[in-house]
């Protein structure tokens, strides 16, 4: 196991024995890859509010979760997706971050692979670029490249199949290479993580979490 990860895992555990402190190094480190995977779903206005949701839940059940780092995103992954779906209901449909990418279709790119993709997601790109893409493609590489999953637990989160997140993840990194290529200075960059904003009144921040986790016999 890698030593973040190790140190990911550990910090669950103790949360999960009640320390509060463990508690708030989980949420610094998940919570801005697990923003940026909101923010693609339902939009920037809205993310930090569903989001807060999510950390709530994931507070509320994290003594029912069982496993590693690796896991642990994946299940925080999962109940975000499900608090960030519930909002899409209520509100009736996916947002449009970004513009049309009508004005791209057909304009080849220099690389035909995903490997320049890939490299401007972890060096700086945008996440308006990333919802031009369909939806499915767009969540396999957020949860692929930036919240770091394996194709087994991406698809576990998706309630999809493995090879159908591999090939998703992968017509999504083409197609965003593409995209990065015809619109190289799109607006609203998105460096390695998530930048961090003020939290609203409604955001949840980790000391808020930890007081509304519900007490158990643990953290007598």
């Amino acid at each position: 196991m890698l030593g973040d990860d190790a140190e990911l895992t550990a910090a669950v555990r103790a949360a999960q024995d009640g320390d509060e402190t463990a508690f708030r190094t989980v949420y610094r480190t998940v919570h801005p890859r697990l923003l940026g995977y909101v923010r693609t779903l339902v939009g920037d206005p809205d993310a930090e509010d569903v989001a807060s949701e999510a950390w709530l839940q994931i507070a509320r059940d994290l003594d029912r979760f069982d496993g590693d780092a690796d896991r642990f995103r994946g299940w925080a992954a999962r109940i975000a997706r499900n608090r960030a779906l519930d909002h899409i209901r209520m509100r009736g449909r996916r947002p449009a971050i970004g513009g049309d990418e009508t004005e791209l279709t057909g304009k080849p790119a220099e690389s035909d692979t995903a490997g320049e993709a890939i490299e401007a997601l972890a060096t700086g790109t945008t996440l308006s670029l990333i919802a031009r893409l369909p939806q499915d493609q767009a969540e396999a590489v957020v949860l692929r490249v930036v919240v770091g999953l394996d194709a087994k637990t991406a698809a576990e989160t998706l309630g999809k199949r493995p090879g159908a997140v591999r090939t998703a993840a992968h017509r999504g990194l083409k197609r965003l290479a593409e995209l990065l290529d015809a619109d190289p200075e799109s607006p609203g960059a998105l460096d390695a993580l998530p930048p961090q904003r003020e939290p609203r009144d409604r955001a949840v921040t980790s000391a808020t979490v930890t007081h509304m986790r519900p007490r158990t016999q643990k953290d007598m």
